[in-house]
């Protein structure tokens, strides 16, 4: 599987903070910073929108690096991602990704 595929399904390559850290694009920071601050209640700041992908060795957002459920769920289990996980069809803690993106969903079955 493609490792820009995050564990969740998700095309990092597709991610703002990965595009802005590839891009060193400051103003797409700001802009992402901003976007996660108010979606997520939580203090984030344009330094903090780092990230080479969720699979790979290398800089990672302090969500997807620590407080991403998906991704440390993952990591438990020891899969590489959650189309190997065997709870994949009734799991809660991917589902809301999957149920929002069925390209997700496509990624981890292919």
């Amino acid at each position: 599987m493609n490792k820009m595929i995050a564990y969740c399904g998700l095309n990092c390559e597709n991610c703002d903070a990965y595009l802005a850290t590839i891009n060193d694009d400051q103003e797409l920071r700001i802009k992402t910073a901003k976007q996660w601050a108010e979606l997520n209640h939580a203090p984030i700041l344009p330094e903090h929108i780092n990230c080479q992908g969720c699979r790979v060795d290398g800089a990672k957002t302090v969500f997807c690096d620590s407080m991403c459920g998906v991704r440390q769920c993952a990591l438990k289990k020891g899969v590489a991602t959650c189309g190997d996980c065997l709870d994949l069809e009734s799991c809660p803690t991917v589902g809301a990704i999957l149920e929002n993106n069925p390209a997700a969903l496509k990624n981890l079955k292919e």
